[in-house]
């Protein structure tokens, strides 16, 4: 598998060199040279999870590793269900929050572990990301205790749900968190600063696991085509993905999905208030605005990364922009869904309200829709139960995690006590 730098396209890498790389020169994404398509996709369909998604996965990687290694990955990464539910005629929820902690992330960063250890070559190695909730808790599960790997986790404090904070900020060994003081593009643009820093790079061994790895977005490409198989034959022809969105990782996924065959009609990008792409949809302008806090926490994000890739695919493909759907979602009216949502017996918590609401604003007659829930709703415990008036019951994960000593370390937005802080971890 060849990928490209989307900035400087004449810096091409492997697969492995993109996945211990992370970012490309000038904070670049990779992008892939050559995108796969699938022929006889109702075959693909008729497959189970973990055998359809080996061969995915497969057809993305390449002769780089062998379909043994790949399936093994594949495997040892998606050991839960990602079920479809259906809310109510014609509108289902795909359920992503059945792994380890609770949340889509689960998916990519166990991939991720999977492939690191695949394509490492025995070298120390640092991970450092940035977090606005569930990617933390995903990346520091899925490498806890990994031989010579540490990784250390960036998150705005007291700008994620509590829970969200205990699940990942009480492991310790070789997960290392800080809670920043400041927002979570203060902490992406940490993480950026880190990468443009060769030296330090270079120095530790340094990797992210954010959705820029390509290997944790190709691994998102497998539960649509779970989410699609699941679905009557007789519902596929008409379908509308609407997806919660942050950093715009699960909507390339989705729209790689598509790209690869996978018969989706369109989709709907549906943010909170923080809402630059809709924004940029609708008038064309790219005008980031303060990120402001809200319910949906892991979407409070005004400069999302994986956006130039969605460009880009859409150039390669021929696609318009203006064939993706879009909505802003306020916190008052994900409360009013999320109790509409109750009263009609489904549960959820505000990220997939949120897609829920403008899927069915959205929703043409004879079309069948599928929504997001990228998270279960004790992770949001706190909001939820206020909300809805109920006492939502902890998950095993939870519940242990909820009686831990958080472990993090504190420290303002500036590189220098970062950079710091990533050489004593690296020692």
């Amino acid at each position: 598998m060849k990928l490209y730098n989307i900035k400087e396209n004449d810096e091409q890498v492997s697969f492995s060199q993109a996945v211990r790389q992370g970012l490309g020169r000038n904070q670049g994404l990779f992008f892939p040279a050559e995108l796969p398509v699938f022929e006889d996709v109702d075959a693909l369909l008729a497959e189970d999870f973990v055998s359809r998604s080996s061969k995915i996965l497969s057809a993305f990687i390449g002769d780089e590793l062998d379909k043994e290694t790949v399936a093994k990955m594949v495997s040892g990464a998606f050991q839960f269900p990602a079920p479809v539910a259906e809310v109510k005629e014609g509108v289902y929820a795909l359920e992503l929050f059945h792994g380890p902690t609770l949340a889509f992330k689960d998916f990519g960063g166990r991939f991720m572990a999977q492939s690191l250890a695949a394509v490492s070559e025995g070298g120390k190695i640092t991970i450092l990301t940035a977090t606005s909730g569930d990617t933390g808790a995903a990346v520091a599960h899925a490498f806890y205790g990994m031989e010579n790997i540490n990784v250390v986790i960036l998150y705005p404090k007291g700008k994620i749900s509590p829970l969200q904070e205990k699940l990942f900020c009480t492991l310790g060994g070789n997960i290392h968190t800080v809670a920043v003081n400041g927002t979570f593009d203060d902490c992406q643009a940490l993480v950026k600063q880190a990468f443009d820093d060769e030296a330090l790079r270079k120095e530790i061994g340094l990797n992210s696991a954010n959705s820029i790895n390509i290997s944790r977005l190709l691994a998102q490409i497998c539960y649509y085509y779970e989410a699609v198989s699941q679905i009557p034959t007789d519902k596929r022809n008409d379908l509308v993905f609407a997806v919660p969105s942050g950093n715009f990782g699960n909507l390339t996924a989705g729209l790689l999905a598509k790209a690869s065959g996978l018969p989706v009609k369109r989709f709907i990008a549906a943010t909170n208030v923080n809402d630059t792409v809709p924004r940029y949809l609708k008038e064309g302008s790219w005008d980031p605005k303060e990120t402001i806090a809200t319910l949906s926490n892991a979407m409070d994000v005004s400069r999302p990364n994986n956006w130039p890739r969605i460009e880009e695919l859409c150039q390669v493909k021929g696609w318009g922009l203006g064939e993706l759907g879009y909505g802003a979602v306020t916190d008052e009216e994900t409360a009013e869904t999320l109790k509409e949502m109750s009263q009609d017996g489904y549960v959820c918590e505000p990220h997939g309200a949120i897609a829920y609401r403008i899927l069915n604003e959205q929703l043409a007659e004879g079309e069948t829709g599928i929504f997001l829930c990228t998270a279960h709703p004790a992770k949001f415990k706190e909001a939820v139960d206020e909300i809805l008036g109920k006492d939502i019951e902890l998950p095993g994960p939870l519940a242990k995690h909820a009686e831990m000593e958080l472990l993090s370390v504190e420290q303002d937005a500036d590189f220098s006590q970062l950079s710091a802080l990533l050489r004593q971890v690296a020692k």
